[in-house]
């Protein structure tokens, strides 16, 4: 099997070592208080070998969220307590503030030299989806390194970024480092299930601390490469927004019976036809403005003709661009709102007296989108819809995130000269949602390079990342390099 094109870059160390660039662009200048201190480009065996036990010691502790009610609670204490002793520099350090939250969550306030400087935060998060031994490679909390890669759980969502974080902090804080801006790295614990006892609890607290942060990075999209044919230069979906996001149960209920004597319709006969008629009525393609379209005209010139004239023209070739976009799977989630439907439940035994079927993740632009798809699937008197969760919040498009400003932060450490364009994220933290809006700009990137093979394992199965949650090790030593 080929080898999937998945490569860590620098960004988080550039926001730690670069900073002074942010301050210059927003006008904010002054004497550096010391000399720029930088990773060096080559660390050494006994340096390489450290920083994969620390990736693969995290992978190992089994920081599963099952339910907003239902942790493993264990698992995180042994990370609070794993990070300490791998990190020692960060927890002992005068000028860093540490603070649990919510129990298992972690709030660093690094001091900077100059407090008339808005500070910025830098998120990841601790716990990870649920993996059942069955469909992995390699056991999914083994942190086994085989043929260059480390196999686990969170390689990739989200213990990646989080260790890079402090990895890159510890290393530039034994350097004698101490940054001019003060900034925060916020660990939530329960990211997976909302946040709700983590992010939102930091979060609250910074508010009423009256926090105003100049920007904001976390998790988001990737660095893609192969993704367009013709396109040879790799780039950088930067997620600058949200789409809202509503999830329902459906369900059908009915007098119970014996499967050798079945009724015409079953329960569950009834429900499947109905999710299968949900499917094959998807919501409206809505190509044709907003950061998508930003995204293509900003790439228009990367392509030869014709297509570079085709995306020059938009005002014209709309239309088929519009249904190009729809015919894969990946870019349609692009241009409409989405349906997945992920759960399904049904059956004691007997011909089932009721079922139900949970779409864990069916994203909308606004709530209200999602009802007339599901008018085409009513059954009157015998399917039910249970409304669980809504995004009723509107996230503002933050324009600077591709700026020049953004670019000269990112730019620097991708030697292969990635792209930066903007993008409708499926799922920003929305924990953080009053502290994004105080934003002046809030960057979401994964910083993996990823092919399309390797997104198509990846995404095909929601909840899924048994084949694919890994990474190359030599790769990941660049997170941690300007």
């Amino acid at each position: 099997m080929a080898r999937p094109s998945v490569c860590l870059l620098a960004s988080l160390s550039a926001l730690l070592l670069g900073i002074a660039v942010v301050s210059r662009s927003k006008g904010l200048r002054g004497t550096e208080s010391q000399k720029e201190l930088r990773i060096p480009s080559h660390f050494s065996q006994e340096q390489r070998i450290a920083m994969k036990e620390a990736l693969k010691g995290a992978i190992q502790i089994p920081t599963v969220s099952f339910s907003p009610k239902e942790l493993n609670t264990t698992a995180l204490a042994e990370f609070g307590e794993y990070i300490r002793k791998v990190f020692p520099t960060v927890f002992h350090t005068s000028f860093i503030q540490h603070e649990v939250i919510g129990n298992y969550s972690h709030l660093f306030t690094v001091k900077g030299s100059d407090p008339s400087m808005q500070p910025y935060m830098l998120l990841a998060h601790i716990d990870v989806v649920p993996a059942p031994d069955r469909g992995w490679d390699v056991p999914p909390f083994s942190g086994l390194e085989r043929d260059g890669f480390i196999y686990g759980r969170g390689t990739l969502d989200n213990k990646n970024s989080l260790m890079a974080i402090l990895q890159a902090l510890e290393l530039l804080l034994i350097r004698s480092y101490i940054p001019r801006r003060s900034f925060f790295i916020a660990l939530g614990h329960d990211e997976e299930v909302s946040g709700i006892n983590g992010a939102q609890k930091i979060s609250a607290l910074l508010q009423a601390r009256g926090v105003q942060l100049a920007f904001l990075v976390d998790e988001g999209s990737f660095i893609l490469d192969g993704f367009f044919p013709n396109l040879k230069k790799p780039f950088a979906m930067v997620s600058v927004s949200e789409k809202g996001a509503i999830n329902l149960m459906l369900q059908v209920n009915m007098t119970p019976g014996h499967s050798s004597a079945p009724p015409k319709e079953t329960s569950i006969g009834i429900l499947a036809a109905a999710v299968s008629r949900l499917e094959q009525t998807p919501m409206p393609n809505m190509f044709g403005g907003g950061p998508l379209r930003t995204a293509l005209e900003q790439l228009a010139d990367e392509f030869p003709f014709p297509t570079n004239i085709v995306l020059n023209n938009l005002w014209l070739f709309r239309p088929l661009v519009s249904r190009l976009m729809e015919r894969n799977y990946i870019t349609n989630s692009l241009v409409r709102t989405t349906t997945a439907l992920t759960m399904f439940n049904a059956g004691v035994k007997v011909t089932p007296p009721d079922s139900s079927h949970t779409p864990l993740h069916p994203l909308a632009l606004s709530s209200w989108l999602l009802l007339p798809s599901l008018a085409t699937v009513w059954i009157v008197g015998r399917l039910s819809a249970q409304l669980s969760y809504v995004i009723r919040w509107t996230v503002p498009v933050s324009t600077s995130a591709t700026s020049k400003t953004s670019r000269r932060i990112i730019h620097p450490v991708w030697p292969c000269g990635a792209l930066l364009i903007p993008e409708l994220f499926h799922q920003l933290p929305r924990e953080f949602i009053k502290i994004i809006v105080l934003c002046t700009m809030s960057l979401h990137l994964n910083d993996v390079f990823i092919c399309p093979e390797y997104f198509h394992i990846w995404c095909v199965t929601p909840w899924r990342e048994e084949v694919t949650d890994r990474l190359v090790m030599f790769c990941y030593e660049h997170q941690f390099k300007t």
